[in-house]
């Protein structure tokens, strides 16, 4: 855990009223379909600022869903697409302490202290890799964002492990980069 989060964690009970636990609990006995209807719950039930009801709720979901059951869920039925999913992992864990990888319900992203790249299992066959890298030009294998809309810049679509290469590493060091 990074230290900003650890210092936010420990001044939650004198900022906000309650522990992080306490919290966790009282987001137990209410049912959110959405990230933003637990953060507007507790920001207007119990008057928690914006930052604090954020970490609340991100932490609370993330106990909730294991990260890994997340991943497995991803790639049920694209079991072939995981050793793309763990090269690109393993390339990321390499870049340093402040990277952090958060799996979602569809979508795994890669943040510094912003997201600079989303991996999302886009078929059967294939993974959507998406990079923020602004100014970029896009080219035959570097795309525009496609699906990903105004969350990234860049796509780059891969099928096989071997893809994620010393180019595909290039453009994920540069979108780490500027992701300060």
């Amino acid at each position: 855990m990074d230290k900003a989060l650890q210092t936010m964690i420990d001044n939650m009970p004198e900022k906000t009223g309650k522990s992080l636990n306490e919290w966790k609990s009282v987001l137990k006995m209410k049912s959110f379909t959405k990230h933003s209807e637990g953060v507007n719950f507790l920001k207007k039930e119990h008057g928690v600022t914006h930052g604090f009801a954020n970490t609340i709720v991100t932490l609370s979901k993330e106990e909730n869903n294991d990260q890994t059951d997340l991943v497995a869920q991803q790639y049920g039925g694209k079991e072939n697409l995981v050793p793309v999913y763990d090269a690109l992992i393993k390339v990321v864990k390499t870049f340093g302490d402040d990277v952090t990888i958060t799996p979602k319900k569809t979508t795994v992203s890669i943040i510094r202290k912003t997201q600079f790249a989303l991996i999302k299992p886009a078929t059967k066959t294939r993974i959507d890799l998406g990079l923020k890298i602004k100014d970029k030009p896009t080219t035959d294998r570097l795309e525009s964002s496609g699906p990903f809309g105004s969350m990234c810049t860049h796509r780059v679509q891969l099928i096989e492990a071997n893809q994620v290469d010393d180019e595909l590493v290039d453009w994920l060091k540069e979108a780490y980069k500027k992701a300060e």
